[in-house]
């Protein structure tokens, strides 16, 4: 589809907020500037709506194959659309898990038939992510892996990390790692901090993250790798990183959403929408993230998008599976709580959605300038509209922000110069 859209703001590399005409042509950004002309393009009204390129999440659970009745490709896909994402990473804790060839090739199988926006699949590191034995990473990367993890749980012996660091050293690719010593959580369902006890629920300490990420660090050192950690959540976690960085050791790191808006002190009781893995730390955690996206030590924001069923989360925080979902709340939740009260630019929130995940993993997205992919968002940051769950295209309707109130709604998503959701419609 040619499209021409007009009259459209968008943020300048300055950060100042400009109007301009965007020009697509042949699922490309063909040509950006005032006036432009219109014969032989479809026009798209941009005037009062603001144009960032497509949101990039380098972290998400579709869950097909074999949890279906969590969420589809499809259905997912169609939620991060909705959520102004047109890339997206998933997790490999689906069954079968792609950690061969050919279980690989039957999801990217899958994601070509079904899929409305762009999904670049992880390969797992070890065999079905027992942490026994590991995988063929070269032959992975050869069918499509985007980079390597066992997502959901840590990779417990620090020989086999090392060895899978190495492997992937070799081949120009990322490890990324669910950090968490499996002796160090105890059963827990929350943070381990003054709620749990207020709750009589059993924590997780915050060490069980941070020992994790020193330990991977010092391998990735020795290894020569690139190590991305996952949903950071405690402030010792930070500091690691933090010190990793000044050492010139070759680590990245990503936030969820919740962990910089929530702390365990938020949770009101045995609700299970309110229950994700890492668990809502502390208040000092919180505000450790949050100065480490701002100095750089953290690189990007992921949702970590991970939808169950109401069956699943009605037994209570105790009982019940980790994780939220997050594509369609990010954005406005993110714009409403630190860019409209000033804490942060409207660019380094663009940024950190799009051109940082981007950069981390040498991604060739997120660039909105002429040649780029046509993958884009018009946003109405003046719309204001309340969550609500029973509206979500995701199949996933947990989520701990049902009836919050935010401003900054995606209205259009642009994929590959093809319009893949519209609100409204």
């Amino acid at each position: 589809m040619n499209m021409l859209i007009q009259q459209v703001q968008m943020v300048n590399e300055e950060g100042k907020i400009v109007e301009t005409d965007i020009k697509i042509a042949d699922g490309k950004i063909a040509e950006i500037g005032n006036q432009l002309a219109t014969e032989g393009f479809e026009i798209i009204e941009g005037k009062g709506l603001l144009v960032s390129p497509g949101f990039i999440d380098v972290h998400v659970h579709l869950r097909e194959p074999g949890g279906e009745h969590k969420e589809t490709i499809q259905t997912g896909t169609h939620s991060a659309a909705k959520g102004g994402y047109t890339t997206i990473c998933p997790m490999p804790n689906t069954r079968p898990v792609p950690d061969t060839k050919e279980n690989l090739e039957k999801i990217n199988t899958l994601i070509k038939a079904n899929a409305k926006i762009r999904v670049l699949p992880y390969a797992s590191i070890t065999i079905r992510e027992a942490g026994k034995e590991r995988t063929n990473l070269s032959e992975l990367k050869e069918h499509g892996a985007f980079a390597f993890t066992d997502d959901g749980v840590g990779v417990q012996e620090a020989g086999m990390m090392y060895e899978a660091m190495q492997d992937a050293a070799k081949i120009d690719m990322a490890i990324v790692a669910h950090c968490e010593d499996n002796t160090l959580i105890y059963g827990g369902a929350m943070h381990e901090g003054k709620r749990n006890k207020e709750l009589g629920l059993p924590g997780i300490p915050s060490i069980a993250e941070s020992v994790h990420i020193a330990r991977d660090i010092l391998l990735a050192e020795a290894a020569g790798a690139h190590y991305h950690v996952c949903h950071v959540s405690t402030k010792e976690s930070v500091r690691v990183i933090r010190d990793a960085k000044r050492a010139g050791i070759h680590v990245t790191g990503e936030v969820s959403p919740h962990h910089l808006l929530l702390t365990e002190d938020d949770v009101p009781g045995y609700d299970a929408d309110w229950k994700m893995n890492p668990p809502l730390r502390a208040i000092e955690d919180r505000e450790a993230l949050r100065e480490g996206l701002m100095d750089g030590t953290l690189d990007c924001i992921a949702t970590d998008h991970a939808p169950h069923t109401a069956d699943e989360k009605a037994v209570g925080i105790a009982k019940a599976p980790f994780g939220i979902t997050g594509f369609e709340t990010a954005f406005p939740l993110l714009y409403t709580n630190f860019v409209k009260p000033g804490y942060w630019t409207l660019k380094q929130l663009l940024d950190w959605m799009t051109v940082k995940p981007a950069e981390v993993f040498n991604l060739p997205y997120g660039k909105l300038e002429v040649g780029a992919e046509a993958d884009l968002v018009l946003l109405d940051l003046e719309k204001q509209q309340t969550i609500d769950r029973t509206t979500f295209v995701s199949k996933g309707k947990n989520t701990p922000f049902d009836g919050v109130e935010c401003a900054g709604w995606p209205v259009m998503t642009i994929f590959g110069g093809n319009i893949v959701w519209k609100d409204g419609q």
